[in-house]
């Protein structure tokens, strides 16, 4: 408890100094996408994400706060309209798509403020068009939601991307409300040209690694009783950890489609190998069986609440070597 205590006071002492920098312990985007930081000291901009729920109203007058670091002092000469301060900054060698806590880059700040000079030099040092912040939102997003036509029509006319956007049922109004299991969707690389089809388990990449994804069908988003027994799941899931069950990763309950992603093993379920490799060997069938047995048992020794799998069969039982 002390350490993490430690911990929080100095992450709460270089937030109220701007942004963290990055490092091998905590990195900008885990600092821009962890709910339990909503509430830290940290600068605020004029204006915030067309799609964040608190948003802020302009703020008249901006004075340079002290001790900032290099991407906050780039986000507040953008949001001042001081393309030269923004264009000496990147002299210096700061990247233009830094981003801030939220995931905000410059080009999110100026397009919703509308400096057209500085999302024009922005655009020449290559600034990131389509780069989201923690909420899913554009810059071209920004742009059409305050108003500055020029700004979004520039941005178009580059090939900007106006993504759609929704709520879920499980949508908060709070970003501190955010589960600690949700993950960024945007996080989630699936493999070019592949369509996310609803109600199936799809193979991406998170953070580099091999994860299934289960895509939940939107037809359930309307039914309270599917919505329900999908929070319970997640409960469940929440709580599990054990080498013979499938691991639970996160999950996308803010963003459409929602999602739940869990670890990944490459050999697939039970069923489909059994089709493939056809009648197993006894002390492989004994392996695997024991396999099943210490995952279930683990399951329904779960306290104070066992857990009891109501739909055991092969295709429901990953593939575990060794």
């Amino acid at each position: 408890m002390e350490v993490v205590a430690k911990l929080k006071r100095e992450i709460s002492r270089q937030l109220s100094g701007g942004s963290l920098r990055k490092s091998g312990r905590f990195s900008l985007r885990q600092a821009s996408l962890d709910p339990r930081l909503g509430n830290a000291s940290r600068f605020a901009f004029g204006r915030q994400s067309s799609l964040d729920p608190n948003r802020r109203s302009p703020v008249k007058e901006l004075t340079v706060p002290e001790n900032l670091d290099s991407t906050m002092q780039l986000l507040f000469m953008a949001c001042r309209g001081d393309a030269m301060g923004v264009e000496n900054l990147l002299k210096e060698g700061v990247d233009v798509n830094s981003i801030d806590l939220d995931g905000r880059t410059a080009l999110h700040v100026v397009a919703c403020e509308g400096h057209v000079d500085v999302v024009r030099l922005l655009l020449s040092w290559k600034a990131n068009i389509d780069a989201r912040d923690r909420w899913g939102s554009t810059p071209a997003l920004d742009a059409k939601f305050y108003g500055n036509v020029e700004v979004f029509n520039l941005l178009r006319a580059r090939g900007a991307k106006i993504p759609k956007t929704g709520k879920t049922p499980m949508t908060v109004s709070n970003p501190q409300d955010v589960p600690e299991y949700e993950l960024n969707p945007f996080e989630l690389e699936f493999r070019r040209g592949d369509e996310l089809l609803e109600g199936t388990y799809q193979v991406a990449k998170w953070n580099g690694t091999k994860v299934s994804v289960k895509i939940i069908g939107k037809e359930s988003y309307s039914n309270p009783d599917s919505i329900n027994a999908f929070k319970h799941e997640l409960t469940l899931l929440q709580k599990v950890r054990h080498p013979n069950v499938v691991q639970f990763v996160g999950a996308v309950t803010q963003h459409i489609p929602m999602m739940i992603v869990s670890e990944y093993h490459p050999l697939g379920d039970l069923g489909s190998y059994l089709q493939k490799k056809g009648r197993l060997k006894i002390h492989k069938a004994l392996r695997f069986a024991l396999d099943i047995a210490r995952g279930i048992n683990y399951l329904q020794e779960c306290k104070p609440d066992p857990i009891i799998h109501c739909d055991l069969k092969p295709k429901c039982q990953k593939y575990f070597a060794g």
